[in-house]
């Protein structure tokens, strides 16, 4: 859902002139440099990555500057033709497949506006080859995409260099964000009305530790007799949440939609209750005597202002132990949530053999519903993550203590300093939203005044990664293309479009000097 203060996504609305707390500056290059994913995994790549798997061989598991070392060196995301990626988890002696789809927004008051979304994949994950890392980062504000690099970079640095990393991964976890948003607060980068949320997931081993910060969600698919059936490993911590809602509110935060802040609702009447049916305007939280931040979350790594009525950036934190019953699991940012559940997400996925299929097929669905509900569309990330191999232990002979029993996961969080505690959560994720907004009725109503059935604008021509890929590297390589800024790169991106060819058609004839047909 956003922020308030992000303006492509519900308008501008005024904010104090002190309110930020950091002048705006250039982010350093070494952290806007954005990682280019290659599409496909060439010689040298294989080479390096058998390189490296020999090397934690040799190296001792306790060193974490190797794996850091590593995360620059590689990126993870190398994927072959096929477009997914196979690892082994050899403790367990299974196999995890995954693949990945990242869709920028569709905003038509921005057009050229950056995908703030960012994701990471590291298999293996630092110098144990049964650790595998997995995360969706979604950026807001107006220097979001800058603020969810720079999480994404910093949480797996400093989740690798915590003493308890290799010995108890649920407190290392909950060090990492907690570390990541101080280091966020000191640097240069303005995250005062700027942020990201963060939902990762650890495997090591049969075990799965999933952290979790803001409103992007992990869901993991169970068999259940002939059925697959969803179980979250995340709630989304919004102001729906009750326990949420109260905890800001001890923190002096306001909780009031857009139509309470602007009078056109009782503020002390509570006019919402389930997300469903919000129309589009959760609730959002205010400092006590301003319209700022606005924020639809409760929980996120950065937002310094945010931060003064209860935006914390601590996670919550669920253990869970892999069975034969689990076939696969989806991280995925809230731009697929808002209109999809997790059980359709799961069903999705379930029809697909192939990982890529599924990431797919959900961005589309994603994007098209956004577009029926609304007149824009949010950034949509997915990652899909098949597990197979996986043998000897199932639900029924797994430990209690050990397997996360929907409807009441066992979740383990730590509060400051203190040692995690576990405890039980009631609250549920809320159904996903089967309403119009009030934009997109507006938009309607206005077109029928007109005479005119109003239609949602085409998104832009989608293509494949390695389209993408293709083009990217022919900009690059064009003289004439080399100083374009990445927004008008994305733009000249979104006007190409596939034309099919056969051997021998002419494509461009010259018929005079500088005039071409």
């Amino acid at each position: 859902m956003g922020c308030v203060y992000s303006r492509a996504c519900i308008g501008e609305i005024c904010v104090p002139r002190d309110a930020r707390i950091k002048e705006p500056q250039s982010v350093r290059p070494n952290e806007a440099e954005l990682v280019v994913f290659s599409p496909t995994s060439t010689n040298e790549d294989d080479e390096n990555r058998d390189q490296i798997h020999s090397q934690l061989s040799l190296n001792p598991p306790g060193d974490p500057e190797l794996g850091i070392t590593r995360l620059s060196r590689v990126s993870a995301q190398f994927l072959p033709p096929d477009g997914s990626r196979t690892v082994k988890v050899p403790s367990g002696n299974f196999e995890l497949k995954y693949s990945y789809l990242s869709q920028r927004g569709y905003y038509p008051d921005a057009l050229d506006k950056a995908n703030q979304d960012s994701f990471c994949i590291h298999t293996p994950f630092g110098t144990n080859p049964d650790d595998h890392f997995f995360g969706v980062f979604d950026g807001h504000g107006e220097f979001g995409a800058e603020c969810s690099q720079f999480v994404k970079r910093k949480l797996c640095e400093n989740l690798l260099r915590n003493n308890k990393f290799h010995v108890d991964a649920t407190e290392a976890c909950d060090a990492a964000y907690l570390t990541t948003n101080t280091q966020l607060h000191a640097d240069s980068l303005d995250d005062s009305m700027s942020g990201t949320t963060a939902i990762t997931v650890l495997v090591r081993g049969r075990t799965i530790y999933v952290a979790n910060s803001g409103d992007s969600r992990a869901v993991i698919a169970q068999k259940r007799g002939k059925e697959i059936v969803a179980v979250d490993l995340s709630i989304d911590q919004t102001p729906f949440r009750v326990d949420e809602m109260e905890r800001v509110k001890l923190c002096g935060a306001r909780v009031l939609t857009l139509d309470q802040i602007e009078g056109l609702k009782n503020p002390d009447v509570q006019c919402w209750g389930t997300e469903e049916g919000d129309d589009g305007d959760p609730p959002r939280l205010w400092v006590p005597n301003g319209m700022y931040p606005g924020t639809a979350f409760t929980r996120s790594i950065g937002d310094s202002i945010a931060e003064t009525i209860g935006v914390v950036a601590n996670p919550e934190i669920v253990v869970l132990e892999l069975t034969e019953d689990h076939p696969f699991f989806v991280l995925a940012s809230d731009g697929v949530f808002e209109f999809l559940s997790s059980q359709t997400v799961v069903d999705m996925v379930a029809k697909y053999k192939d990982p890529r299929d599924a990431c797919a097929a959900i961005v589309a669905e994603s994007y098209r519903l956004w577009l029926q509900y609304e007149t824009r569309t949010d950034d949509i990330t997915v990652i899909v993550v098949h597990i197979s191999g996986l043998s000897g232990v199932n639900c029924e002979t797994a430990k209690p203590a050990t397997i996360l029993r929907p409807p009441v996961p066992q979740v383990l969080e730590a509060t400051g300093s203190e040692s995690p505690s576990t405890f039980s959560w009631s609250s549920r994720n809320h159904r996903a939203r089967h309403d119009l907004s009030r934009a997109r009725l507006r938009a309607i109503e206005s077109s029928l005044e007109n005479g005119q059935v109003w239609v949602p604008p085409p998104p832009s021509h989608r293509k494949t990664w390695e389209e993408e890929a293709h083009i990217e590297r022919a900009l690059h390589d064009h003289f004439l293309f080399r100083k374009l800024t990445d927004s008008q790169c994305h733009v000249l991106l979104d006007c190409m479009q596939r034309v099919e060819v056969q051997p021998g058609d002419i494509v461009i004839k010259q018929v005079s000097y500088s005039i071409c047909t």
